[in-house]
């Protein structure tokens, strides 16, 4: 028998019981397009968050911490026989600061691959305007610095925000969430408390709107020099900074670079936000694996359909075996019935995942604060790659679970089938 003549029996063993067939298939048409769904919607999520991270974020930030020790000045140098000691140098309330962060730019100034520096300071801080109150924290920066290293510009809803706070010693831009908790607006006047209970009246000149909504609800931007004021800190010290790079790749590499000429803690945007990461990649992993279980249920429709078309063919496949027909080719026959289920269902769900990804993402809604990003939409990013591996394993699932009739429908022995003896 050619294999044209296995395809031709396979395909009439399929068209004598069509209802079935057209509903197996379709079991893996669903399968399929909700894979290719699930997997737009998985790497949707995750690019966005990847995406905002990058816009709202320094794609790297020196921090304040030593990880190479700083000689102290009463130590001149190893000399033998002789120790230093230091007496009451203990000061654990005092904040961990950058000191004379300029030689710190300049030692980072000949890396190419820095675009932008900005040197900032954080304050905790409690924000009030008349009778309500609400914890936020202060970012001090120089505006003209900061506006291109966290695309701050573009989130701001107030244009020219940043141009107004650089001349404004005591403006503050707020994030939208955290202006509408205190229910203030453009050209309002708040009062920012720090740890100690000292007060300073400040002039909102905008708000910005990231799409992090802890960001949007508990930040604001301050004047450096306010800011160092706030912590007690003199005008050549701040708590970190910040550098945008301009291929974000290299960000590992370069923070790696910058860590060990500095000897100050340097983190990529990556490391800064792993947990954030992680938590998306191990909520798309598990979505995944739920959702292939579809295919699962799928391939034990498969696996019924041929376990049925066996117990009815059994005489047929009795004869053939009497006329010298092998065992190989009856398997073959019933694995090809498995594979023309597979072929006709993903070739179905393939389009229909596309049709309902163009769906999903014409849909509009509120955007809500309650998640971790504000979103008016469910973000996909459908790729060709995600069809074929779907198509690959839809197939693949179908005629694993032919395999299993296959292999019964050439258990039967011809003589006892024929004498009635089975079946």
């Amino acid at each position: 028998m050619t294999f044209l003549d296995h395809l031709r029996i396979a395909y009439v063993h399929l068209r004598e019981r069509k209802r079935q067939t057209i509903l197996t298939a379709l079991g893996v048409a669903v399968g399929s397009a909700m894979m290719i769904t699930t997997i737009a919607v998985a790497r949707g999520s995750t690019k966005n968050v990847f995406t905002k991270l990058i816009d709202i974020a320094p794609h790297i930030t020196i921090g304040a911490e030593r990880l190479v020790p700083e000689v102290p000045d009463n130590v001149i140098g190893v000399m033998t026989g002789r120790v230093a000691m230091v007496e009451k140098n203990l000061t654990t309330d005092r904040k961990v600061v950058i000191k004379n962060y300029v030689q710190v730019v300049e030692t980072i100034k000949p890396i190419k691959e820095i675009a932008d520096i900005s040197p900032f300071v954080t304050s905790k801080l409690l924000a009030r305007n008349k009778t309500r109150y609400t914890p936020c924290f202060a970012k001090g920066v120089v505006p003209s610095l900061e506006i291109d290293i966290a695309n701050l510009k573009k989130n701001l809803i107030e244009p020219g925000a940043l141009s107004e706070l650089a001349w404004t010693p005591n403006g503050v831009i707020l994030g939208h969430m955290l202006a509408d908790k205190l229910k203030v607006g453009y050209r309002d006047r708040i009062v920012l408390v720090d740890k100690n209970g000292q007060e300073y009246p400040v002039t909102v000149v905008g708000r910005f709107k990231s799409g992090f909504n802890e960001k949007d609800k508990k930040e604001a931007y301050v004047n450096l020099a306010l800011a160092q004021r706030m912590e007690s800190l003199s005008a050549n010290t701040v708590t970190g900074i910040g550098l945008r790079i301009n291929e974000i790749g290299q960000a590992d590499a370069i923070a790696a670079r910058i860590e060990k000429m500095t000897g100050y803690d340097t983190k990529s945007w990556s490391e800064s936000n792993k947990n954030v990461l992680d938590f998306y990649n191990r909520n798309s992993t598990i979505t995944l694996v739920l959702v292939a279980f579809v295919f699962v249920v799928a391939g034990l429709g498969v696996s019924s359909v041929m376990t049925t078309v066996v117990l009815q063919k059994v005489r047929d496949i009795a004869i053939m075996r009497s006329m010298g027909v092998q065992r190989q080719s009856i398997s073959l026959i019933f694995m090809l019935e498995g594979l023309m289920i597979g072929v006709m269902g993903v070739f179905v769900g393939s389009p229909a995942g596309h049709l309902i990804c163009q769906l999903v993402d014409s849909i509009r809604f509120q955007a809500s604060s309650a998640g971790v990003i504000s979103s008016d939409r469910i973000n996909l990013f459908e790729t060709p790659d995600a069809h074929v591996i779907v198509i690959f394993f839809g197939i693949l699932i179908t005629v694993i679970s032919s395999v299993g009739p296959a292999r019964r429908a050439t258990s039967y022995l011809p003589v006892k089938v024929l004498r009635g003896e089975v079946g």
